[in-house]
């Protein structure tokens, strides 16, 4: 294929200033220009931007899948985009060669989807909850992997025209698994390069209620959207479990149930159930769809 184009897409709430600029900086320092950046003001005004790059300002917090849908929708309608890169509004490049290392990746392979970042604290500190693997012991462990990080990565355009957006109903949580997993059934490849750095500010596990609400809730929805019927039930018992070990909070318990039984009993989109090769597939990866 020929030379990939970068595209850049940034969401901010407004509450980022300071570290929005410092993003957009890092940026356009990069060595290979990227050829559209365009930023999303999900519900807030955006501070000016620098020269050449593109704000779209939202009257009302849509939630981060919208949201990202409507920075792709802007840099399809350009035109001139074929890899699209999602970075946090508090992420940081530290070096100038992101975008040509990951057009060379892309160049180099046409059934490459998704390429996923490291994402690394001030002192290069990588959380074992931000390797998309489940074996995470080594942050630096490069390779094919099933699931990737929303803060930094890559896109294939022609994936996304392929397979379709992010899960607009999601609002947050598990959206980057809904959109990993019907990009695997798709015969596309998903590579975790840790050479590839977003700088972001070490973050605490704890979570609020909202958050174990809808990260109950989307899981239950992911399952009855894409897994095979004689899997729903395995990979939600399986995390049944997993909640009641982990969870010390009896409030963020009564959460993440109730967003469970929202999860059940709502509607979750159109049903396309993977195919049992794809589960296969992802168990050779290291992570069947069960955990």
């Amino acid at each position: 294929m020929s030379r990939p184009r970068v595209g850049v897409a940034v969401l901010t709430m407004g509450n980022r200033p300071a570290e929005l600029r410092a993003l957009l900086d890092s940026v356009a320092k990069q060595r290979e220009p990227a050829a559209r950046v365009v930023v999303v003001g999900n519900g807030s005004p955006l501070p000016e931007l620098p020269d050449g790059m593109l704000g779209v300002e939202l009257a009302e917090n849509l939630g981060l899948p919208t949201g990202r849908n409507i920075a792709m929708a802007t840099l399809r309608e350009a035109g001139d985009v074929d890899v699209l890169v999602d970075l946090d509004d508090d992420g940081l490049l530290i070096e100038a060669d992101v975008f040509t290392r990951l057009a060379d990746l892309y160049e180099a392979d046409p059934r490459l989807g998704i390429v996923s970042f490291r994402i690394a604290d001030e002192t290069g500190f990588t959380q074992r909850r931000h390797v998309p693997r489940l074996r995470a012991g080594d942050p630096m462990q490069r390779g094919y992997v099933t699931t990737f990080l929303g803060g930094g990565h890559g896109l294939s355009m022609r994936m996304l025209d392929e397979i379709g957006g992010w899960p607009d109903s999601f609002f947050f949580t598990h959206e980057e698994t809904d959109l990993a997993w019907r990009a695997l059934d798709a015969d596309w490849k998903i590579l975790y390069e840790p050479e590839l750095v977003l700088q972001h500010p070490r973050t605490s596990p704890a979570r609020h209620a909202v958050y174990c609400r809808m990260t109950a809730r989307n899981r239950v929805w992911m399952a009855r959207r894409h897994l095979p019927a004689l899997l729903v039930p395995v990979y939600l018992g399986t995390w049944i479990l997993l909640t009641l070990a982990r969870t010390r909070s009896p409030a963020g318990l009564r959460a993440w149930f109730g967003g469970f039984a929202e999860g059940v009993r709502t509607p979750c989109g159109e049903r396309r159930p993977m195919r049992w090769r794809t589960v296969w597939r992802m168990t050779r990866l290291g992570r069947p769809p069960v955990v």
